[in-house]
């Protein structure tokens, strides 16, 4: 008898969010998922990952590059209204496609907050040291459930306007 180890969820995000087994997902949207991402160091970070096959933004047809897009604004407006009621130093969002660690198409949404220490202020989110990104404390947890829903709940009142 060989015993195997199940599949981590991390190795198909979209067939996991598909299967309502990716932990990360707030709501699924038109283009895609929209998911927190696994860290929290700068809370409210979250992605979009596209439902379909795709590498890059150029590989879909004008109008569903639109769709994309346009679910991405919707989830970074989103985030900002829930974030900035928990935390008036956030001041903006900055949005990434970027695919060079993960052939796939998917965007980032990072809110950038005034107390963030320099150099790591003004620059690429992806310049912090892996050791503050990837610390014990950021990680994605069961005490990020209420703000999932909160974003959640924006999406929803934004698809009925």
């Amino acid at each position: 008898m060989t015993l195997s180890t199940p599949p981590d969820w991390r190795n198909d995000r979209i067939g996991a969010a598909d299967r309502g087994e990716n932990p990360t997902v707030i709501t699924r949207m038109r283009t895609g998922w929209a998911v927190l991402g696994d860290t929290q160091h700068l809370p409210g970070y979250t992605l979009l990952l596209y439902a379909g096959k795709a590498d890059h933004l150029t590989d879909l047809p004008v109008g569903q590059r639109t769709e994309f897009l346009t679910d991405m604004s919707l989830l970074g407006e989103a985030v900002l209204k829930v974030i900035s009621r928990r935390d008036p130093a956030v001041h903006r969002l900055n949005y990434e496609i970027l695919g060079n660690s993960w052939h796939h198409l998917h965007a980032h949404i990072h809110p950038r907050y005034t107390w963030e220490p320099e150099p790591w202020r003004n620059g690429p989110v992806w310049r912090y040291d892996p050791g503050v990104r990837d610390a014990p404390e950021h990680a994605l947890g069961p005490h990020h459930e209420e703000l999932k829903e909160a974003i959640a709940a924006e999406l929803r009142a934004a698809a009925s306007r």
